[in-house]
Parts: C-alpha cells; structure tokens; sequence
C-alpha cells in the first residue's frame, strides 16, 4: 500500500458524523481491511506507522506522557491527511490536539484486528518504524 492509498483510505472509513476517539473509524477501517489480502493489512500497518513516526518529534510531544502523546498524534492521523500535512508543516497546528487530549487508540489496533481476523492468529507486527513515543531519534535530537 503507498501513502495515497492509506490516505484515501482512512478519507473512505471517516464518519461523516464527530467521532471523539475514532472508535467508528477504526471499526471502519478494521472492517475493510478484514476483507482484503493480508499484503493490504500489512501495508497500512507500514504506513500508519510511518505517519506516526513522522510526528513523533519534541516540537509535539515535550509536555505529554509516552501514551498521551502516541494516541493524541494518532488523532492527528484519524484527522486525514490534509491535517496531517498541516501538523507537518506547523507544529502549533498540534498544540489544539494536545490541549484538549484529543486521542484516537483504537486506530492503532485496526491492522491487528483485521489481521487476527484474517488468520485467526494474533500478529507479532513489526514495522520499519516504530510508532512508540520517542522511538523517532532524529525528531528528539537537540
């Protein structure tokens, strides 16, 4: 999966409706990938992770718990990518995200789910970048 491909994913699974926690579009999203080849599942586990590692920097994260600033940077993603890039492109863009622990967990466990469901096996995932708080060493070098 590229990154056009998971953005307009996570735009098809948004709700139309608000969706504090992104619990409906990580259902969505779980749903959808449930029925696609294992390679799909896999590839938006790689690119979640990858957008998380990309905002995985000290300009965001400085004030907030490991857990806080992993969920809140993951509402950032649930947001789409529009707000993604914005994020990217100015980091005060973050500070509403973090203010208000606005959080999205359950968007995390999407690719496992669907995974689980798929194999009937829970998944060892490992990706090329971790998306755990502070595992992104040039984002936090001083």
């Amino acid at each position: 999966m590229d990154e056009n491909a998971f953005w307009q994913l996570i735009e098809d699974c948004r709700p139309s409706e608000p969706d504090p926690d992104a619990e409906v579009l990580a259902a969505t999203l779980t749903e959808r990938l449930a029925q696609s080849p294992l390679p799909l599942v896999i590839g938006f586990a790689e690119q979640l992770s990858w957008a998380l590692y990309r905002l995985d920097r000290k300009e965001y994260g400085r004030d907030l718990s490991d857990d806080a600033f992993l969920y809140t940077r993951a509402a950032v993603v649930a947001a789409g990518r529009t707000e993604f890039d914005c994020v990217l492109q100015d980091p005060a863009a973050f500070t509403p995200y973090a203010t208000a622990l606005i959080w999205a967990e359950p968007l995390l466990y999407a690719p496992d789910q669907a995974y689980e469901r798929i194999t009937g096996e829970e998944w060892d995932r490992d990706t090329r970048y971790s998306y755990e708080s502070c595992s992104n060493a040039e984002g936090w070098a001083d």
